[in-house]
């Protein structure tokens, strides 16, 4: 006899699994940096992109399907039917035509000032900011004139100015370009400052890169969940700023936008005649596109905001954890 004791050897099932469990770990592949800044597909983005999908997909192919919204028909101001599903004006214009162009142009508005604008202040925060001294302190200044000035007033007294005949749909995106992009530069200008001292980008000093290539390469990658949120800000509001001035006859005068529409239906007394289907429509697809643009920033938030940030890593780990038990 021998004193020793007896030991268990794991059988071959439990061998094939732990096996399996390692071949599947080593076969995950690695988060790239990129698929880091999007944000998590929760119910509210899913929302945001779904209504934002539909007033897009609305704009783009609803022109090509109506027929032209100029066009005077006998009908005067009917209620929607079959000929017309959206009814007429008091003009006998369809209402569904001009809803679809409507669209459209108040899209090429918010695309356009979006696009300026971050353009405008990602150079005066960014590049204003990387530099320093007398740069940093003119562009801040230059944008704290901006900031303090109230951005509403100036545009009406601006969109007042210029002759009813020059005022184009891009004279218009310029004018809210301009009062519009100060506030993402003093966001975009204190990202920039925390991340210009990292080491990273002071190896790429080090190492003699040109500043271009440092912001290019090394900041403004840190910096694109904050660009994308001012973008969609920015595209927010132009368009309520834009159906604003509309309605108040100040809008683009070669043109059909959502706020066109709201102007004319007021001129034509829609309220008073009970016409809702001219002037419920184009307020649905302010309301519906600003709520899905607002639900996805909501969403981009989570990534640059710290504490959201916390909260999106807690509610990745949860699913992890109950995906692994499952």
């Amino acid at each position: 006899m021998t004193n020793l004791t007896p030991t268990t050897e794991p059988s071959v099932a439990e061998d094939t699994s732990a096996m399996a469990a390692q071949t599947a770990t080593l076969a995950k592949k690695p988060r790239s940096a990129w698929r880091a800044m999007l944000p998590s597909l929760t119910p509210a983005l899913m929302i945001g992109l779904i209504l934002t999908g539909l007033v897009v997909l609305f704009g783009l192919i609803g022109p090509l399907l109506v027929q032209n919204p100029s066009t005077i028909s006998n009908a005067g101001l009917a209620a929607p039917s079959g000929a017309h599903l959206l009814g007429t004006t008091q003009t006998g214009q369809d209402v569904l035509a001009q809803l679809a162009y409507s669209t459209r142009g108040s899209l090429e508005i918010g695309l356009i000032v979006g696009v300026l604008a971050t353009i405008l202040s990602a150079f005066f925060g960014i590049f204003g900011a990387y530099s320093g001294g007398v740069t940093d302190e003119a562009f801040s200044l230059f944008s704290n004139v901006f900031l303090v000035i109230p951005g509403l007033p100036l545009v009406i007294v601006i969109s007042g100015f210029v002759p009813k005949e020059q005022r184009g749909l891009w004279t218009i995106a310029v004018v809210l370009a301009i009062t519009g992009w100060a506030a993402s530069s003093r966001v975009l200008r204190a990202q920039t400052l925390s991340i210009r001292n990292r080491d990273y980008v002071a190896a790429a000093r080090v190492a003699g890169e040109r500043s271009p290539r440092v912001i290019a390469v090394e900041i403004l990658p840190n910096l694109l969940p904050v660009l994308a949120s001012q973008f969609v800000f920015a595209v927010i509001a132009a368009i309520l700023s834009e159906a604003g001035l509309s309605f108040l006859g100040l809008g683009a005068a070669d043109s059909s936008t959502l706020g066109t529409m709201l102007f004319y239906a007021q001129n034509g007394f829609a309220l008073q005649l009970q016409a809702w289907w001219w002037f419920i429509p184009p307020g649905l697809i302010i309301a519906l596109f600003g709520c899905g643009l607002a639900l996805i920033n909501f969403s981009i938030d989570e990534i640059i905001n710290p504490k959201l940030k916390n909260v999106r890593l807690y509610r990745k780990r949860n699913k992890r954890a109950l995906r692994n038990a499952s």
